[in-house]
């Protein structure tokens, strides 16, 4: 929540995903831009997915003309970030009174992404000052096989409000 956001928006959405897509469209226009989405969201996990769209790729210089050209990695570890962080709040007793900033991380590239992305991020722990997260993206190819395209971990310092 934001300084600008309303106390009360949080009578307005039936389900955390609905607050947290809003959050997303409203406060985040890089993420909006990216067209980012709240899929799911559990104790202790989350899953947000960003559309494939041709702004976001990178061509190699022998690829087939015929082929898809490869998202860029930025785009993944953006959402590895993002969800990693957001995932944290599942885990926290009063999750919209905390600020979250990310110290590391890291991501592993495994193969190019071709289709939309899909992360989902697990909590590994969240302590009073300090938490951590564990993602994987999954893309979805062309001809319809889905694949683990990057795994990452995020560390996120935790702002605990007094």
């Amino acid at each position: 929540m934001t300084e600008e956001t309303p106390p009360d928006v949080f009578d307005e959405f039936d389900d955390l995903e609905s607050l947290l897509q809003y959050s997303l469209e409203e406060d985040h226009e890089f993420l909006a831009w990216l067209d980012t989405s709240v899929d799911n969201v559990g104790d202790g996990t989350m899953t947000m997915s960003i559309p494939y769209d041709e702004k976001l790729t990178n061509t190699r210089p022998t690829a087939d003309p015929d082929e898809r050209a490869d998202l860029h990695g930025g785009v993944a570890a953006t959402l590895i970030d993002t969800v990693g962080g957001l995932s944290l709040r599942t885990a926290m007793d009063d999750p919209f009174e905390t600020k979250i900033a990310t110290i590391n991380l890291n991501v592993n590239y495994l193969r190019p992404a071709t289709g939309d992305l899909v992360a989902t991020a697990d909590v590994i722990r969240v302590g009073s000052s300090v938490g951590v997260s564990e993602v994987t993206v999954e893309s979805t190819t062309p001809d319809g096989e889905t694949k683990v395209v990057a795994i990452g971990q995020g560390a996120y310092r935790v702002f605990r409000s007094q």
